[in-house]
């Protein structure tokens, strides 16, 4: 594989383990991007840009990072909070009130961002056309009644995420959260990444899809994989029905779903776009401004929810909005904090070591939480980080 960009010295083990994961765990077109003390010491590419053409990934190619997206936008929250604009323990109905509806009175703003508001399911889901409408999203997930008591437990809310970050960052701010979060957070960082990608980048877009897995790949199990398999199999169980709050599942090449602004699953970045966002997160970075303080970092990351997920079948852990280190999602560190897109992209911050790191890849996996080529990719960045402080 010819791998395109470079390294700083004593990251080579990063491009080792990048072009190892063309050769052994099947990448079809993949970027990543490390940032230290916010400053660029990887920006690597190779492949196709499109999943199933030939043409080469080239510096600034972009893709869907899906879940990915979730850490952009609750990023936006805590910076609203940062500011004074958001009390993390008002009710949810403070700034929406249309929400207090059907036992969801006592649902706080904090209860959203980790995953306890009990509303990771629609009772009647959404086309993708209705989906894309902020409206109609924020109308479906007001009046849905919780699965259980908000703040009592936690469970991934995969799809309906995007309706209630979005809504309440539109409620506070008057503006579409793909608009907010384009001036407030991509423009000042000068990060590529897009809520609703512009019709002038949709040629940096490579098209993504499903891709299978080789037959060894090391992928971690947290669970019995019968317990996890069972839970996808089984249309009533809170798996299924928290991905398929959107039915039937959006073609994430259309252009339309790619223009919406779907917080918790549709953002679209370059692998140095979304490291250069989470390296704003942890301090300067190169070119652009700090996003949040020190003590916001702290309050992102502090433990809200962990053990088993009613959604996801394993044990997962949760601060304001980020995923945090833990067996199904293991990030750089024990203090890291991040967020994977499903079957493949990741992003995360670790204040301590001042690494900031990013891996999008335009060929999907089954894997949720802890895809093997961004752990690879992962441990590649421990060794080199170690290796040079």
């Amino acid at each position: 594989m010819d791998v395109s960009g470079a390294v700083a010295e004593g990251f080579e083990p990063v491009r080792e383990a990048f072009a190892r994961n063309f050769e052994a765990l099947g990448d079809r077109g993949a970027a990543v991007s490390v940032y230290r003390d916010g400053r660029k010491v990887v920006d690597l590419w190779g492949g196709t840009k499109d999943v199933d053409g030939t043409a080469p990934w080239e510096r600034g190619t972009a893709q869907i990072v899906r879940s990915a997206t979730k850490g952009v936008v609750a990023a936006g929250l805590l910076l609203l909070h940062q500011r004074g604009e958001l009390d993390l323990d008002a009710p949810v109905g403070t700034y929406w009130p249309e929400y207090k509806a059907a036992g969801k009175e006592r649902t706080l703003v904090r209860h959203v961002l980790a995953h306890r508001a009990g509303v990771p399911v629609l009772d009647r889901p959404l086309t993708p056309a209705e989906a894309a409408d902020p409206d109609l999203g924020a109308a479906a997930v007001a009046a849905q009644a919780p699965v259980w008591e908000p703040g009592t437990d936690h469970g991934y809310h995969a799809q309906t995420y995007s309706w209630l970050t979005g809504e309440l960052v539109r409620r506070i701010t008057g503006r579409p959260v793909g608009e907010w979060i384009a001036d407030e957070i991509a423009r000042p960082v000068g990060a590529d990444l897009w809520l609703g990608l512009p019709a002038a980048q949709r040629g940096r877009a490579g098209r993504v899809g499903q891709v299978a897995a080789p037959a060894q790949t090391g992928a971690l199990r947290t669970r019995p994989k019968a317990a996890v398999t069972a839970a996808y199999a089984d249309p009533a169980s809170l798996t299924r029905r928290a991905f398929a709050a959107i039915t039937p599942l959006p073609d994430e090449n259309d252009a339309a779903y790619r223009a919406a602004a779907l917080p918790a699953s549709n953002g679209i970045a370059t692998a140095e776009g979304l490291a250069r966002f989470y390296a704003s997160l942890i301090g300067e970075v190169e070119g652009g401004v700090r996003l949040l303080r020190p003590e916001t970092v702290e309050l992102a990351r502090g433990e809200q929810s962990s053990g088993p997920d009613r959604v996801l079948v394993v044990n997962t852990r949760f601060g304001l909005g980020p995923m945090l280190h833990g067996a199904a999602s293991p990030l750089l560190s024990p203090r890291a904090f991040g967020h994977p897109g499903r079957g493949g992209a990741l992003g995360l911050a670790d204040p301590e070591s001042g690494i900031a790191f990013a891996y999008v890849t335009n060929g999907f996996r089954t894997s949720v939480t802890a895809d093997p080529r961004a752990q690879a990719l992962l441990r590649a960045v421990r060794t080199a980080t170690t290796a040079t402080s």
